[in-house]
């Protein structure tokens, strides 16, 4: 299993909620204002390496770990890197179709996804439930199905409460009815 800074909102929730109460600004907010700074910091020419806000940003390694992954690739390096592919079976228990993020061989051929043991149990769960919100948000994007859309949010372990759902989905789609045409015709 490999930890993620995204499982606090899971299993520290509470805690999420309480940091909240001292907003603003929302994370969005501060995350729209250093990017702003990191757009003037990037257009200067004469800037060599990479500005101290990035790390700010959240991601600041992501040009390094793609850069590596990219050389893994093209070099033929048979290198292990952790990425978010179709596991192919790598993980026993889990349809072979599913995306998941494990260690993979990374060469000129391509990304082979390594064998795995199964999450634990405690583990296992919610993975299935985000899983079962990702592939019901997909069906609702691509169809424009109304139901799949509430059943997605329903499968959220941080979406609203059972009696909230319908609601919740309504004012979502109203709000973004330019975005989401889709679900208008």
């Amino acid at each position: 299993m490999i930890p993620n800074y995204y499982l606090q909102y899971f299993y520290y929730t509470g805690r999420k909620l309480e940091e909240q109460q001292h907003w603003p600004p929302s994370r969005a907010e501060a995350v729209m204002a250093i990017e702003a700074g990191l757009l003037r910091d990037y257009a200067d020419p004469a800037n060599t390496q990479p500005p101290p806000g990035l790390m700010q940003r959240g991601g600041a390694y992501y040009s390094t770990v793609a850069t590596q992954l990219l050389a893994a690739h093209y070099n033929d390096l048979g290198e292990t890197h952790v990425v978010n592919t179709r596991h192919n079976g790598a993980v026993p228990g889990w349809p072979a179709d599913w995306v998941l993020e494990l260690p993979c061989r990374v060469s000129r051929a391509g990304i082979q996804p390594l064998p795995a043991a199964p999450l634990p149990l405690a583990c296992a769960g919610l993975v299935a439930q985000i899983k079962a919100y990702e592939l019901l948000t997909v069906q609702a994007a691509v169809n424009g199905d109304r139901t799949a859309a509430y059943q997605a949010l329903l499968a959220q372990p941080l979406g609203p409460p059972a009696d909230r759902v319908q609601a919740v989905l309504d004012d979502l789609l109203e709000t973004h009815r330019a975005h989401l045409p889709q679900f208008w015709n």
